[in-house]
């Protein structure tokens, strides 16, 4: 059996003032003087009291809670961004309860119910697909409220983001700046239906006039540096003839990965290959050669989507019309990138 519950009336019975004058004791009231405020508060921690959140919420209509849905707890940059909306969120008032969908789109509706079911009062979501949102946008209909933490203008739903196609853009012409042509890329986006940084690669390349040549993109099912390993030997070989002078990851995990085969085979970086990544994570700015890379600005976006949704949650019975705000990412030039030969 665990410890019975201490009532308001325990404390009451403790200090001998009445229910009613420890309660505003305990919410800081000014209508009760502060000695006995401290005199209620100290024998309320002597008896170990907690509020009771449950019938807080049930006047409040309120269990000021988050819901935060991520794709893949073992993703650097995400658990950074993750601890940064926790602190936000803190800041508020709010607990954050945390989910994995592991980049399954069932398991993010299986987890957006769970939450729902725990009557959080809001939710802040990596989507698995970014194309796959209708389950997301019958929450925002039901005044529900949500902002997604991937932003496309088109998607109806409140989202605070990096603009990857930006980011992609930036790390493609920095290359092309640095006289290469032939540019590799290793993004894993029609595993995840994210197509912005491929559609800034290519507009980087068409502004320059170079073609865009698939065999350069070598498709990852995933983040982890092994398989940026992997796809650095697949686009090579594939490119044997012809191979690429620069190679763009679009994670600085993959990136790492590419780094590590690089050494392990005798090829030079940046020499040989020039490497650029994305995310700015600190091993990619410690590695052996240190990671040229996109900086994702993972407080500005926490404190910009926490914001956003408090907003919504204090205006959920006359919600605002959607609002994407894209943050413009910078370019972080380090060792791993140099001019081609």
């Amino acid at each position: 059996m665990g410890q019975s519950t201490i009532r308001l009336r325990d404390i009451a019975e403790k200090t001998g003032f009445s229910t009613n004058t420890v309660s505003l004791a305990l919410r800081d009231s000014p209508r009760i003087p502060k000695q006995t405020r401290d005199l209620i508060r100290a024998a309320a921690n002597e008896l170990n009291y907690l509020p009771n959140q449950i019938a807080k919420s049930l006047v409040s209509r309120k269990t000021r809670t988050v819901g935060l849905v991520l794709t893949d707890m073992t993703n650097t940059i995400i658990t950074q961004t993750a601890q940064a909306l926790e602190s936000a969120l803190a800041a508020h008032g709010y607990s954050t309860l945390f989910a994995t969908s592991n980049n399954r789109l069932e398991e993010e509706i299986r987890v957006v119910e769970m939450f729902r079911s725990r009557q959080v009062d809001g939710m802040l979501i990596y989507p698995a697909a970014h194309n796959e949102l209708d389950h997301i946008r019958r929450l925002s209909r039901a005044r529900y409220p949500v902002v997604l933490l991937v932003g496309d203008p088109d998607s109806g739903l409140d989202a605070v983001s990096v603009d990857d196609r930006s980011g992609a853009f930036k790390a493609t012409r920095h290359l092309i700046e640095l006289g290469h042509k032939r540019i590799a890329l290793l993004d894993s986006a029609s595993h995840f239906g994210n197509a912005e940084k491929r559609e800034g690669y290519q507009r980087a390349l068409a502004e320059a006039g170079i073609d865009f040549d698939p065999a350069l993109v070598v498709e990852p099912e995933g983040h982890a540096a092994s398989l940026g390993y992997a796809a650095t030997k697949q686009v090579l070989a594939t490119n044997r003839a012809d191979p690429p002078t620069a190679l763009f990851a679009a994670t600085d995990s993959l990136a790492i990965g590419a780094l590590r085969w690089c050494h392990e085979h005798g090829i030079d970086v940046p020499g040989d290959l020039a490497i650029i990544g994305f995310d700015n994570t600190e091993y990619g700015e410690y590695a052996a050669i240190p990671l040229s890379t996109i900086d994702y600005a993972a407080e500005q976006i926490s404190r910009q989507a926490v914001d956003r949704l408090m907003h919504l949650i204090n205006t959920s019975d006359h919600p605002p019309a959607p609002e994407v705000t894209l943050i413009d990412p910078a370019l972080i030039t380090r060792q791993s990138t140099g001019p081609a030969r």
